[in-house]
């Protein structure tokens, strides 16, 4: 079965392009064109806010109670359910996630972020009474943002597109997304199941775009809010241009988060969890934990077992149930991690598992083999910089307080975890590192809970009620 498309998901159906520009989505395991799909130009988000803002101004989408969008965001629930499978394959195949975490993530999650925004839009305060101070009652009401443009990138497409587009709709908005040229095709059936379950012409539209166009959807004078996910250097670019013209905006961002191993981990189980929490998606995941925080007692020790634990992991071909480690996205995103791998030996840190060139059996795709760097100082790039891929970095500390020091020492604050015997002393560790998620052995998004970042790694939160206030309006009303 072809996966071509031939146009964009705009005012409720399909709308061929202004251009005729396309986007060629290639496999990063084969190199190989899997689909091609129009490419997006400044004329295609015209067309696709101006229905937003028809919908927005004009439709019913945001006059129906809360109630009634619950209800119709439900049906979309339902049809997502029963595409899990389908969605998890598009996304390895268009982006290289390995299918085991494409499987537990890549299209799981979202749809457990479907359920759970509908969960807190039942009980959200959408409009309450309070008591006045100056004799007059007050209502409080919570209402629509407007227009919403929703940037997800490629390497968790789907999970950070709903992050946007759920709470948007439940809020009452309209969404313009605009998806990474990378990874267009899971949007398009999560546009199929959009129509299907009845949510209204022009409530979302999809236009898949490179960078250019995408600036020329945040500066849209008909945009009321930009949700965007990505790179700190693109998301500063985004927030001068909101502040400029007052635009609401959110921006979830890099990161560069420390795991620290405290003296009485226990240690095979730090490595299992460590697999997850610092490798996940092959490393391309801003929330994953490449500082191993390692104290000078146990350092060695730490670097063995971490070294262990990388070599034995499996890397090769995403859509193989066994493998761990898959290919970068893209040559660029490759050349990019090889690039700080060099970095890591020019600087003076030790290889301890990995290093330049590709993985062993592999002679194509856009791999790089899973690396382990030892002797690090804080100071260096390749624990300052995101790199985006499977590189590690363990650093010493010397006592609590010194990792604590370690980790905050760092332009972002967006993930974090302790690895300890005492649970109630990695919650203490938590409270004092300035970051917007933590974990006590274990690292995982709890979707009734925050997320988001402190300093360089984003402004606001997703999830929760804190999520899907982010595209609400508040509105004070008096009454005598």
């Amino acid at each position: 079965m072809s996966l071509d498309r031939s146009a964009f998901f705009i005012d409720g159906g399909w709308a061929a392009p202004a251009t005729s520009a396309t986007l060629e989505v290639v496999s990063p395991h084969t190199e190989q064109v899997v689909a091609t799909v129009p490419e997006g130009s400044p004329a295609d988000i015209d067309a696709a806010v101006a229905a937003a803002r028809r919908a927005f101004d004009d439709g019913p989408w945001p006059r129906m109670s809360p109630e009634e969008r619950i209800e119709v965001v439900q049906a979309f629930s339902n049809l997502y359910a029963g595409k899990l499978a389908e969605m998890a394959e598009l996304i390895t195949l268009e982006m290289g996630s390995p299918t085991s975490f494409s499987n537990l993530a890549q299209s799981p999650a979202p749809w457990m972020q479907i359920e759970s925004f509908l969960t807190v839009a039942r009980a959200f305060p959408w409009e309450e009474a309070r008591a006045g101070m100056l004799g007059t009652d007050v209502i409080v009401r919570r209402e629509p943002i407007g227009v919403v443009a929703a940037i997800p990138p490629w390497n968790v497409p789907q999970f950070t597109t709903m992050s946007k587009v759920v709470p948007a709709l439940l809020a009452g908005c309209t969404v313009v997304v605009k998806p990474a040229p990378e990874t267009p095709l899971d949007t398009y059936l999560m546009a199929e199941l959009l129509a299907e379950a009845g949510v209204p012409a022009g409530v979302v539209n999809i236009v898949a775009a490179g960078r250019e166009v995408g600036e020329h959807l945040v500066a849209h004078p008909g945009v009321d809010k930009v949700a965007f996910t990505g790179s700190t250097a693109a998301g500063r670019k985004i927030a001068a241009v909101c502040g400029e013209q007052l635009t609401r905006v959110s921006l979830q961002l890099g990161g560069k988060s420390a795991a620290i191993v405290l003296d009485d981990a226990d240690l095979a189980a730090t490595m299992e969890g460590l697999k997850f929490t610092a490798l996940m998606n092959s490393g391309q995941a801003c929330v994953a934990q490449t500082r191993i925080l390692a104290s000078r007692a146990r350092y060695a020790e730490v670097v063995d077992a971490l070294a262990a634990t990388v070599s034995a992991m499996q890397v090769g071909d995403p859509m193989d149930p066994a493998t761990e480690v898959g290919p970068m996205v893209a040559q660029r995103q490759q050349e990019r991690v090889e690039k700080y791998i060099a970095l890591g030996q020019e600087e003076g840190a030790r290889v301890v598992v990995g290093g330049n060139g590709m993985p062993d059996g592999l002679t194509s795709g856009w791999y790089v083999r899973p690396t382990v760097f030892a002797d690090v100082d804080n100071r260096m790039r390749i624990a300052q910089e995101e790199i985006f891929g499977p590189v590690l970095s363990v650093i010493p500390f010397d006592d609590v307080d010194d990792a604590v020091r370690i980790a905050n020492d760092s332009d972002y604050g967006l993930a974090g975890t302790v690895w300890t015997g005492d649970v109630a002393a990695g919650v203490d560790v938590a409270r004092r590192v300035r970051t917007g998620t933590y974990g006590v052995n274990t690292y995982t998004m709890d979707f009734a809970a925050p997320f988001g970042g402190y300093k360089s790694s984003g402004i606001g939160r997703e999830f929760g009620p804190e999520g899907l206030a982010q595209y609400t309006e508040l509105k004070a009303i008096y009454t005598p």
